[in-house]
């Protein structure tokens, strides 16, 4: 059931051109997004406002694996400082731990991206109800990626355990130090309190 889960987890970047016709698009210009699923794997379609209105606005409901469709507005990237300073947090794990694609954080994704929710940083685009279970399609308010994470249907006895785990791995990333180490620098850190997921990342 995991396995199958991990699947159903993606980042899908948000274009820098119309995938019509192929025009960048324009700083703070708003796009069309379509969302459809093609032999099993989820894909967008990003398009300017004129060819979703000539080519795209009739009958994209009915295209073949469609799922959602909606609009934004597109912000153009700034430009990453080259001694820029890496800090951990909810969002760097959250795309870290889906590229390593590893099973078992499947509820830790799941829990990083309500997080994320709540701050604003994603926006729930939509539901999907799919033969492996519910999947929430995301998309980040700054950048426009889309991503789509599975619900791991916690219970109620899983949620205080997978709240450490997401403690945890914000406090350390994906590669803590030595358990002597961290036990100097930090006595309390292997029962971090789950108040530390409401930290702001």
């Amino acid at each position: 059931m995991v396995a199958q889960l991990m699947n159903e987890w993606n980042i899908q970047s948000r274009s820098r051109l119309c995938q019509a016709c192929e025009k960048p698009f324009a700083d703070k210009h708003p796009y069309h997004t379509v969302l459809f699923e093609e032999k099993q794997q989820y894909h967008r379609l990003d398009i300017c406002p004129s060819c979703w209105e000539s080519q795209h606005r009739e009958g994209a409901s009915e295209r073949k694996g469609f799922i959602s469709q909606w609009q934004g507005i597109y912000h153009a990237p700034p430009a990453v400082p080259v001694d820029a300073i890496q800090k951990e947090s909810a969002e760097s794990l959250l795309r870290k731990l889906i590229e390593a694609n590893d099973p078992t954080h499947g509820p830790v994704c799941y829990i990083l991206a309500a997080m994320l929710e709540r701050k604003r940083i994603l926006k729930v685009k939509e539901q999907i109800q799919g033969e492996s279970g519910r999947v929430f399609v995301y998309e980040h308010a700054r950048t426009g990626d889309v991503f789509t994470i599975a619900d791991p249907n916690l219970q109620l006895g899983q949620l205080e355990e997978v709240q450490r785990d997401t403690a945890q791995l914000l406090a350390h990333g994906l590669n803590p130090p030595p358990a002597d180490a961290a036990s100097a620098a930090s006595p309390e850190g292997a029962s971090a309190p789950a108040e530390s997921l409401g930290a702001t990342p």
